[in-house]
């Protein structure tokens, strides 16, 4: 029997819930399932004719599943949502919720090597079924696409100085585990803002580990063939590069660019933003200090 993992409070629960306006017997998708917070609480205001599917690579999330018979858990990256929601026979839904970014179970397991606070194996893998971790990007990258990677996924300014200094420290022997890592890079990290840097550079790795940015506009792109017309899209997001790549998708319906504008100079886009950027209060940010850098955007499709 699979024990139940600890997981701590959902960000944003009755707002990202809320925004999803609910319809008793609507379909709806959760695809980051984690502890199950959010499901649970979507769970709630179904009625019994309801539908959830829910999503999670992490093998470790099996263990919350909910047992309901109107709820579903699918072991997969969301990156595939139409394919697996097609194979149970589901073509279009009224609501989906994404919650992005790492679980706080996944930065409290050790060995998981997420957190800054713990040594660890350089892992950083949401499933632990993915070829790529971090050691091989920090030991077998070659020094421009390290950079480009912290550069691109960290906004480090100095990315191409961290980069050297990574390749010339492996070349006596590989870079095993955070703490090893942290010494190499010890001269950019001053006491002050070591904390910040650090959590610039693990999130850079972390992105490139598990293709978090293509994941993500994949997953977008499909959200928005598979919602009804009236449906919604309720999203957290915990960085600049997440946030942009959803406020610049509900906008318009792009990632780059600006939509073709017809001969009256309208354009079409796929949603209707729904109220004003969401983000914790003081209060649920001292509770959890995950939600400090949260941002909630909500969206209907048109």
């Amino acid at each position: 029997m699979m024990m139940t993992m600890e997981y701590h409070n959902p960000v944003l629960l009755s707002a990202s819930v809320d925004g999803l306006n609910i319809q008793p017997d609507g379909v709806y998708v959760d695809v980051t399932f984690g502890g199950g917070g959010h499901s649970k609480e979507i769970l709630k205001r179904l009625g019994s004719n309801g539908k959830l599917f829910a999503f999670d690579q992490d093998e470790d999330a099996l263990a919350n599943a909910l047992p309901d018979e109107r709820f579903r858990l699918i072991n997969e990256n969301f990156r595939f949502i139409k394919r697996f929601l097609r194979f149970h026979g589901i073509r279009q839904v009224n609501g989906i919720l994404a919650d992005l970014g790492v679980s706080s179970h996944q930065f409290d397991v050790a060995e998981r090597g997420f957190s800054t606070r713990f040594e660890a194996e350089l892992d950083m893998r949401m499933s632990q079924k993915g070829e790529l971790n971090a050691f091989k990007v920090i030991n077998e990258y070659d020094e421009a696409s390290l950079k480009k990677v912290f550069a691109d996924f960290g906004e480090l300014s100095n990315a191409g100085a961290i980069a050297n200094t990574i390749v010339n420290a492996r070349k006596d022997k590989p870079i095993k585990n955070t703490e090893h890592l942290k010494q190499v890079l010890s001269k950019f990290l001053p006491a002050h803002k070591s904390h910040k840097i650090l959590a610039q550079i693990y999130q850079a790795i972390r992105i490139e580990v598990n293709e978090e940015m293509d994941v993500l506009k994949e997953f977008l792109v499909q959200a928005e063939e598979i919602l009804l017309p009236g449906g919604r899209l309720s999203v957290i997001s915990y960085h600049s590069l997440e946030d942009r790549l959803v406020k610049r998708f509900i906008k318009n319906g792009m990632f780059e660019g600006e939509p073709e504008r017809d001969f009256y100079g309208n354009f079409s886009v796929p949603f209707k933003t729904i109220g004003k950027l969401i983000v914790p209060d003081a209060e649920e940010i001292k509770i959890n200090n995950r939600a400090r850098s949260a941002k909630l955007r909500i969206a209907e499709k048109i």
